[in-house]
């Protein structure tokens, strides 16, 4: 018993570090930090695989809300239920909040300095970077034929040319996957929902080795 607890506290504690050390290393927050959370969740701890990741990103940008500050909770969550959603979701935003307090004074002090916004000018140029890795990993993993891009190429013309609600376009999205899918089973095609991993592809080649 004595153990069990002292493993859930410890648990607690590593994934409240863990996006302590995140939150403040990501300027730009939202998708700039998923290349870090990839980084320290998935590569250096084994906590969840890429593929859980992609799924909790994909939740995380549905829901309201940061998309960074949803996927540590939804993260914190799979790793240690409600408390471990408490700790991550305290460890992401508590840094957060004292280094915006303090830029926020900073800014309203020195903003005008042209050293100032060359500074903040950088910044922003380093963001788009981020951003940028984070949507070409989402996007080689969650654009895996024909469908997925058509459906991807749509919701950005749709963005570029009419500005319309992100939170509609979402919905919309989830209602054409529904649809799509039903048209695809009553077809009798092959309707995966997820990219083929290699060991499906070896799996798939050796059945066909053998028939």
């Amino acid at each position: 018993m004595k153990t069990s607890y002292r493993h859930q506290l410890k648990t607690l504690l590593e994934l409240f570090l863990v996006f302590f050390k995140i939150g403040p290393a990501t300027f730009g927050g939202g998708y700039a930090m998923i290349p870090m959370i990839e980084r320290e969740i998935v590569h250096k701890r084994s906590w969840i695989s890429e593929q859980e990741l992609d799924e909790l990103l994909s939740l995380a940008g549905s829901a309201p809300g940061g998309v960074g500050v949803n996927a540590s909770t939804f993260i914190g969550y799979r790793m240690g239920r409600i408390p471990g959603a408490v700790a991550a979701l305290l460890g992401i935003t508590f840094p957060t909040f004292f280094i915006v307090f303090a830029i926020s004074m900073f800014y309203s002090r020195f903003g005008d300095l042209h050293k100032v916004q060359a500074a903040f000018q950088g910044i922003k140029g380093a963001v788009i970077g981020l951003i940028a890795v984070a949507a070409y990993r989402m996007g080689k993993n969650a654009l895996f034929d024909r469908t997925t891009i058509a459906v991807a190429a749509g919701a950005l013309i749709l963005l570029l040319v009419t500005g319309l609600n992100p939170v509609i376009l979402i919905l919309c999205g989830l209602l054409l996957g529904i649809l799509i899918i039903r048209v695809k089973k009553h077809m009798g095609l092959n309707t995966r929902t997820e990219k083929e991993r290699p060991a499906d592809q070896d799996r798939q080649a050796q059945i066909e080795y053998y028939i």
